[in-house]
């Protein structure tokens, strides 16, 4: 008899395994993070009912559910019950206290930018929608202040910024001298004008896209307080701009996007890509491979409507995000497509909203093309409309061409997962993407 009811136990016990859940996320029983929430999701089986910590969680017709527990400083133990098991997991929340960091002044010092592409922000802050210009090594600086980890950069006396202590070399003493200003030319063709401004050495620039025109900045803050070198160029509806650097003289471009469909060069770049993954869906699909099947037809849709097309992977590779910027600049794109699909960041799960089709764009160039590539989309996939958002995301922040990143749809939202996980997610999406472009390269202005 006993052997018997060891043999039940063992038939239920395997049963019961069969058709337990599979988490995802978290992938450990024990973790200690510094986030507010933490995240649940993964795949129920059969008829599989699942409650988190007591409150019930909504599970897709593909089994995909997610869910959101909001974590207390120290120890939380979360309960994830099923009708075939449970799980129970521990995580610890760290304790993070903002405080805030005083602004220390100091006397003008001499200072020198390390390295190409280095950003000069508007706030102390190394995130955000903050960036001035990105200024060339060898720029001279005068440094009169400092917060955290950054130096204040004196511009004038109406005009201050920030860039990061370990971007710059501080000098005592200085035997280059002051910048002097040498000439200015201006030239303009058919598509594109051209100013170049001149000094003796490289100085701090700014940029501002206004309403009607490009306003380039230089600033001489050695030579007086007031000395600013203003530059206007008028901008066309569609545009790209660009800044150049050779010694102390600048470049600065503005040109029309071109109207010859032939003429136009789109760069298709598929997010993440070999070790990196990106997102994990629910199912464990990985985004990294969504991301190509959408990317390589959505190249053959380019192309076969006349467009010049440039994918900066067409396989599962490594690719740095300044690989694929720099693939976009040899290549002279006037447009760049990032492809990906989002996942729910640091607040409070809600699967009724934090789901759809979204286009972030950094640059007001590209703000009318990101609102035709998620109109489009979500119309084509019937995607719920996350909207249009702005973000200083490194591929689209060039001014060099017209730049977007499109979130497909959410890979941790179980909703969204029976959309991505149908089969013809990846042509449809594509679909969407090219009608976006279209509508956008097609339209007057």
């Amino acid at each position: 008899m006993k052997k018997w009811v060891l043999l039940l136990i063992l038939f239920v016990s395997v049963v019961m395994h069969a058709y337990a859940f599979e988490l995802i996320r978290p992938t450990e029983k024990k973790s200690i993070v510094n986030t507010n929430y933490a995240f649940f999701y993964g795949k129920a089986k059969g008829y599989e009912s699942i409650s988190i910590n007591d409150e019930r969680v909504y599970i897709a017709p593909n089994g995909a559910f997610a869910h959101s527990v909001k974590l207390k400083d120290g120890e939380n133990r979360i309960m994830v019950r099923s009708t075939y098991g449970m799980q129970i997991y521990n995580i610890y929340k760290n304790t993070i206290k903002n405080q805030e960091i005083p602004t220390e002044d100091f006397s003008p010092r001499k200072a020198y930018v390390k390295c190409d592409n280095t950003p000069l922000r508007s706030t102390p802050v190394d995130a955000g929608l903050n960036r001035m210009s990105h200024l060339y090594q060898g720029t001279s600086l005068l440094i009169n202040g400092s917060k955290g980890s950054f130096y204040r950069v004196f511009l004038s006396k109406n005009k201050q910024g920030w860039i990061a202590k370990d971007a710059v070399v501080v000098v005592n003493s200085d035997s280059e001298g002051m910048g002097e200003f040498l000439g200015m030319n201006s030239e303009r063709f058919k598509n594109a004008i051209i100013q170049t401004i001149s000094f003796t050495k490289r100085l701090p620039y700014t940029i501002e896209d206004t309403d009607k025109e490009i306003l380039f900045r230089v600033y001489n803050p050695e030579l007086s307080e007031d000395s600013v070198y203003n530059i206007n160029i008028p901008k066309p509806d569609k545009y790209i701009y660009s800044v150049k650097m050779d010694e102390g003289e600048y470049t600065f471009k503005v040109k029309k996007l071109t109207e010859n469909i032939n003429e136009c060069t789109i760069v298709v770049d598929a997010g993440h890509g070999g070790a990196e993954k990106g997102a994990i869906g629910c199912l464990g699909d990985e985004e990294k491979d969504i991301n190509l099947n959408i990317a390589i037809q959505l190249a053959q849709m380019l192309k076969a409507e006349g467009f010049n097309v440039i994918m900066t992977r067409d396989y599962d590779s490594n690719l740095s995000l300044n690989d694929r910027v720099q693939i976009a600049k040899d290549n002279e794109a006037d447009i760049f497509v990032s492809i990906h699909l989002n996942s729910i960041p640091d607040i409070p799960m809600d699967i009724h909203k934090n789901r759809g089709t979204s286009v972030y764009y950094f640059n007001k160039n590209s703000k009318d093309l990101a609102e035709s590539l998620v109109k489009n989309v979500t119309k084509t996939l019937g995607t719920r409309d996350d909207g249009v958002r702005t973000a200083s995301f490194a591929v689209i922040r060039p001014t060099n061409y017209i730049g977007v990143l499109v979130e497909t749809a959410y890979m941790t939202n179980p909703l969204d997962s029976v959309i991505y996980g149908s089969k013809d997610f990846a042509q449809k999406a594509a679909k969407g993407i090219c009608k976006g472009i279209l509508e956008y390269f097609n339209s007057e202005g």
